[in-house]
């Protein structure tokens, strides 16, 4: 299974355009994909709907399988950096699901589950595993929640899952502001939205696929239906998708993920979509010490406090 590709930026245009004026006829010419159907049908679901209160963070985790990388051992690491920024959020309230071929050593925590894989696909696939995360989320015995598909070698910022249950925004959340880390430099640089002294800057979600956690119901079939068909695309289509199904989302209110580039086996670099992301990071990097300090205090894991300082000295 290959990633859905995107819809034409003229097509979502013009598909915001008619939901918003409630021009079925407009609707059904553009011939919504099964995305934007999941989305329309969700968006029905939840009229009138008041939204409950989100009591978990539900993380999904696909990881590439063994036979798809040159050092097993080092994905494992990344994965447990990973679970490591999960562990240490200030609200106990989440859940991490790994999808893989293998079972990864993980973490005494019944908050981690495995979810075994075994579809052949030669190649990426990722996206096959997103699949089975989504659908495995009504086998879950879950309260309303956020659910976030998040990258196995990202890193979760401290506080991240205490602000998103007590803000409780309504539709979720996106993270507009992150960082991005060139782990073979040992540089790190700040995405986010453009600005006039930063024309070039790029918001995080356009960067990286750890950026959106959406409100889930798990007592709605459009709800699971929706999250499955969104997560089958890249990234950028998810703010679209989630404003489409009446989930528009909030950007978290600080840098909340940090995305590690050039450790060897990115899902990026297997696919050559990395160059302009090393270019990005070396643009924009951050030299200021303090702020490099923040950061490390930020996301607790020992070798962004090490690379940043060697990178600096």
């Amino acid at each position: 299974m290959a990633q859905v590709p995107a819809t034409p930026k003229w097509h979502r245009a013009a598909m915001r355009l008619s939901v918003a004026l409630n021009r079925e006829a407009w609707i059904d010419r553009l011939t919504p994909a099964p995305s934007e159907a999941a989305a329309l049908r969700l968006r029905d679901a939840l009229a009138a709907r008041v939204p409950p209160l989100r009591k978990r963070v539900v993380f999904l985790i696909p990881l590439v399988g063994p036979d798809h990388v040159g050092d097993w051992e080092a994905v494992a690491d990344r994965l447990s950096a990973t679970l490591d920024c999960f562990i240490a959020q200030d609200d106990p309230n989440w859940q991490a699901v790994i999808c893989c071929q293998e079972r990864p050593p993980l973490p005494d925590d019944p908050r981690i589950t495995f979810l075994p894989f075994s579809a052949p696909e030669p190649g990426n696939d990722k996206w096959l595993k997103l699949a089975a995360l989504t659908a495995h989320l009504d086998e879950m015995d879950l309260p309303p929640a956020y659910v976030m598909s998040f990258d196995a070698d990202d890193l979760l910022r401290q506080g991240s899952v205490r602000e998103m249950l007590r803000r409780q925004a309504p539709g979720g959340y996106l993270v507009q502001s992150g960082f991005v880390m060139d782990d073979a430099a040992g540089t790190i640089a700040l995405a986010d939205r453009p600005s006039l002294r930063q024309p070039l800057r790029k918001p995080f979600w356009k960067l990286c696929g750890s950026c959106a956690a959406l409100a889930h119901d798990p007592d709605l079939q459009q709800s699971t239906a929706f999250l499955q068909a969104m997560t089958q695309h890249e990234h950028r289509m998810f703010p679209y998708l989630a404003a489409l199904a009446g989930r528009t989302l909030a950007p978290l209110s600080q840098p909340a993920v940090l995305y590690v580039l050039n450790h060897g086996e990115n899902f990026g670099a297997r696919r050559g979509r990395v160059s302009f992301k090393t270019r990005f990071v070396e643009r924009f990097r951050i030299d200021d010490p303090s702020e490099l300090a923040l950061i490390a205090d930020g996301f607790p894991v020992p070798e962004i406090g090490d690379d940043t300082a060697e990178a600096t000295a």
